[in-house]
């Protein structure tokens, strides 16, 4: 593909008309048109802009290799994934993992996934969760409703002892949540307000998962997906501060796993999983 045409592709993909690309780089749409059909090159300060401004780097932004590969979802069927993992949990016995299917389902309807994915269900994320748990061997009634219900505390404001599970899931699901420590007087926070919280709290909050091997698996799980869907959700930006965050406080996590016999094998999968993910990250950025 020429420059002109990534410059294009780019602007569809990040949802954005000529007019609004031309007015974020103080040029008219006019000299925007003229790139897109490859009649002029934006000098360097521009494009070192447009790299900015369109998510990506400056060598993906001059590069005129073709790719032959399509962008696919790397998202699963929720309704597929609900169906197998109840069949599982009823084939078990596992009472909590069948109250929390419909309570998370129910919790999370209307809420979508962050990004260029923003068409996704958020219950694809949990949902998957549980499904990986069950592929690294692990079938713990506990571990699975702690996955299905990870997020209904912090993203549904649901109070840990609403939840229809044992205490001990309700403690790892309060430990993973972000607005269990926020401090009373907080309120209704902003966007700006609520990141600046969690800055200032990450490590207590990670101090405290570190306590409980159930949380910390959890949040280990969580992390491995949400690396591997942050090309499609996270800014690079973000992406960025994603992997010195998974370095500094995830990565001792899956040694307090790793103490659990029962969740070795799922600890070194993790490890490969999320070590994989975070130096191909490191590499493409």
């Amino acid at each position: 593909m020429s420059v002109g045409s990534n410059i294009a592709a780019l602007r569809r993909r990040n949802s954005m008309t000529q007019e609004q690309l031309a007015e974020k780089l103080a040029v008219s749409f006019q000299a925007v048109s003229a790139w897109e059909r490859d009649e002029h090159l934006p000098e360097l300060r521009k494009l070192v802009a447009l790299a900015r401004i369109l998510d990506t780097s400056l060598d993906a932004l001059v590069d005129e290799t073709e790719h032959p590969w399509e962008l696919r979802d790397p998202n699963f069927d929720p309704e597929h994934q609900y169906t197998w993992l109840k069949a599982q949990a009823q084939g078990l016995g596992l009472t909590q993992t069948l109250a929390a299917l419909p309570l998370m389902r129910e919790k999370h309807a209307g809420q979508f996934r962050k990004g260029k994915v923003a068409h996704v269900p958020y219950c694809v994320h949990p949902l998957t969760l549980a499904c990986h748990a069950f592929a690294m061997g692990i079938g713990e009634d506990d571990v699975l409703a702690a996955l299905l219900l990870h997020d209904v505390v912090e993203d549904t404001w649901t109070r840990p002892e609403e939840l229809p599970v044992s205490e001990r899931v309700r403690e790892a699901v309060r430990l993973v949540s972000y607005n269990t420590y926020y401090p009373p007087e907080a309120g209704c926070l902003s966007a700006r307000e609520e990141k600046e919280i969690k800055r200032r709290i990450k490590p207590d909050y990670y101090a405290h998962i570190r306590e409980n091997p159930l949380a910390a698996l959890i949040k280990c799980v969580d992390r491995c997906n949400n690396l591997s869907c942050m090309a499609d959700g996270f800014t690079r930006e973000k992406q960025a501060a994603y992997v010195v965050e998974t370095e500094r406080y995830i990565l001792p996590l899956l040694d307090v796993i790793k103490a659990v016999p029962a969740w070795n094998r799922a600890a070194w999968l993790l490890r490969y999983q999320i070590t994989s993910l975070l130096e191909t990250f490191k590499r493409v950025l």
